[in-house]
């Protein structure tokens, strides 16, 4: 199936690992044109590297804290300066941060908003005039599924992916009429760099746990018995910014190996 990206040109923050690197290889094996964003200059070489490889073609590397507008306005400026365009922005980036309320300070919060929250919304308020100016774009939010079912000790983050949910929306609304579509993936338990280093600090007091292991372990309470590939979610979120979506606008897409009680 031709997903219709063919020189489209995308940008994917938290591209250098896990399911920003997995959405960028998809796009990229479309026929697509990739800036991958992330804050270590080394980690964006060694997936690049590693796109390539796979692909046969370059993906442009960006290093950017996007907690900062000042980076992310370069970031921007960086792209259509490479590029010409720009029809997709994956706002990817960060990583599950978690804690009693009564536990977690101002500054955590801030950090965590600045970081899921703000620069989604930094991203796509400067990438929607570009993507006016080529008659639409895709804008695909990753977030996770404790924005719909917070559990216990799960703030910042679910507060943070709440929010990003909710901005899918509004956004979606706002949008529809310059055919720029908005989406969001809620994502469950899919390996990731996050998960090799939790399980790390934990080998640690217990060098029994292995990364696999810790999979087995997470995996127990997923309805189809394993954790999710890394690609399996890239693939959902390149197809979310093809022409073949081109009637979805405002959905959440749960990849949870059905955890999720919510729809």
């Amino acid at each position: 199936m031709d997903l219709g990206l063919k020189d489209k040109v995308a940008i994917v923050t938290g591209g250098s690992e896990g399911i920003g690197k997995a959405t960028a290889i998809s796009m990229v094996n479309e026929g697509a044109k990739v800036v991958i964003c992330a804050r270590t200059q080394q980690t964006l070489d060694d997936a690049a590297k590693e796109i390539s490889d796979i692909t046969g073609f370059n993906v442009l590397t960006i290093s950017a804290d996007v907690r900062d507008p000042e980076q992310i306005e370069k970031a921007i400026q960086e792209t259509i300066a490479e590029f010409g365009r720009l029809d997709i922005v994956v706002n990817n980036a960060g990583t599950s941060a978690g804690g009693n309320f009564e536990t977690v300070d101002d500054e955590a919060w801030r950090n965590d908003m600045d970081l899921k929250f703000y620069a989604a919304i930094r991203f796509s308020r400067l990438a929607i005039p570009h993507m006016k100016e080529v008659g639409g774009g895709r804008i695909i939010n990753v977030t996770n599924l404790g924005g719909k079912q917070p559990g216990p000790n799960s703030v910042p983050t679910s507060v943070t992916r709440a929010a990003g949910i909710a901005l899918t929306k509004a956004l979606s609304k706002d949008l529809a009429k310059h055919n720029i579509l908005v989406n969001t993936v809620c994502i469950g338990t899919v390996k990731a760099g996050q998960h090799e280093r939790r399980a790390a600090q934990i080998r640690t007091d217990d060098p029994s746990m292995t990364i696999d292991a810790f999979y087995d372990q997470r995996s127990q309470n997923i309805p189809l018995g394993r954790v999710g590939e890394a690609n399996e979610a890239g693939d959902v979120i390149c197809f979310l910014a093809s022409d073949r979506a081109s009637y979805l606008t405002g959905t959440s897409i749960n990849i949870d190996g059905g955890t999720s009680g919510a729809i």
